[in-house]
């Protein structure tokens, strides 16, 4: 629970009233690797802050090797199928956890009375909207103004664990070219 509020608390201070309320509402859940833990069609019922892991959204397509990975979320971020939480409809995407995943969620229920009754709530949900626009903005940015290699280096660049735990084949698709193109990325800047 500190790992949380330390990285609240590095954007606005929260009263130990609002804490306690907020926590009373946090369920820690741990999910396996390679788990999916929100699959296509389900709604989302929860926002969550990732304590360790490593978590990647994707489209599944009906073979694996075709799957369009378009984000992964880490430690000290907060995760959701944001647009299906808010609209309370089927996500048109997976959540899949890569590595073992510490995660503290709340559910939509429990988040909607935060926001009645504390101060808290609406900063989660703010930073939580502002890091979901960010990510997929960037990920539009890069795609549009980038070489595949130049997205390659520059995932690495500020995730550099990525290459011990990932499988190539999420990272190709991330980064908008086949496995084998990757291959030629690789051998090209080793």
């Amino acid at each position: 629970m500190e790992q949380i509020r330390k990285y609240l608390e590095s954007i606005a201070h929260i009263s130990d009233e609002d804490w306690e309320f907020f926590t009373s509402k946090l369920v820690r859940n741990v999910v396996v690797k390679k788990e999916v833990f929100l699959k296509l069609h389900e709604i989302e019922n929860h926002i969550s802050f990732i304590e360790s892991g490593i978590v990647r959204l994707f489209i599944p397509k009906e073979n694996d090797e075709r799957d369009i990975t378009f984000g992964f979320s880490f430690e000290n971020q907060f995760i959701s199928a944001y647009d299906s939480f808010l609209t309370r409809k089927p996500s048109l995407y997976q959540l899949q956890a890569l590595t073992k995943t510490s995660m503290l969620s709340i559910s939509y229920n429990d988040l909607q009375e935060v926001y009645k009754k504390t101060q808290i709530g609406n900063l989660i949900g703010r930073l939580t909207a502002e890091r979901l626009f960010l990510i997929k903005s960037k990920r539009e940015q890069n795609l549009l103004n980038l070489t595949a290699e130049e997205r390659y280096l520059k995932l690495f660049k500020e995730r550099p664990q990525l290459i011990k735990v990932m499988p190539l084949k999420y990272i190709s698709s991330y980064i908008g070219v086949t496995a084998q193109a990757l291959s030629r990325i690789r051998k090209r800047i080793s």
